[in-house]
């Protein structure tokens, strides 16, 4: 999925990102988390807005209100995530999130060191989701809750595409968006109470 917006009529294939953010705060919001992070994205990236606004609807969609002092980051990078989740986590105990979703694994994976830094438990203290379900998401401890895109599947609709239009075969104009999927592991849990 490209980083910026295309020109109209240039084929590009993604996930659903809108629909992931919304699927990946709605997860946190179902298991009893009222005062949920967000850690945003590469500044310009089409695919870290479209997942901010996912979860600025889910907010919105559960009548809980929007905190700007819960939105932090600027960059897909565990480094990122690392100095965000110390911005959040470090908010006073009324305000701080007791869930983040983070625009991708790797902030995720940078907010999992903040809480251990600061001597938070992931998910006792602090429940965390990511987005992309990468291949070290099932791997790190706890196990990452994340958005699953269709990687296979967008390769598959690429491949497709180029074929087609190799052999000059009308192709899609516009944007192909393949559905995402929560994959629930154990980095989220009730809030403590």
């Amino acid at each position: 999925d490209p980083g910026n917006a295309l020109p109209p009529g240039v084929t590009s294939i993604g996930a659903t990102n809108w629909n992931g953010g919304v699927e990946a705060t709605e997860h946190l919001i179902r298991l009893g988390h009222r005062r949920i992070g967000f850690v945003r994205g590469t500044t310009g990236s089409v695919p870290a807005a479209e997942r901010l606004q996912g979860y600025l609807s889910a907010l919105m969609m559960h009548d809980l209100p929007h905190d700007a002092r819960l939105v932090a980051g600027d960059e897909f990078s565990a480094e990122a995530g690392l100095r965000a989740g110390l911005e959040l986590l470090s908010l006073s105990p009324d305000v701080r999130p007791t869930g983040v979703f983070a625009a991708n694994d790797a902030i995720a994976l940078g907010v999992y060191q903040a809480a251990r830094q600061l001597g938070l438990h992931v998910p006792d203290d602090l429940s965390v989701v990511g987005f992309d379900d990468s291949l070290l998401a099932p791997l790190v401890t706890p196990p990452l809750t994340t958005v699953n895109q269709p990687l296979e599947d967008m390769g598959a609709a690429a491949v497709r595409t180029l074929v087609d239009l190799s052999q000059s075969r009308p192709v899609t104009a516009g944007p192909i968006r393949l559905a995402t999927s929560l994959a629930v592991r154990a980095s989220t849990a009730p809030p403590a109470r």
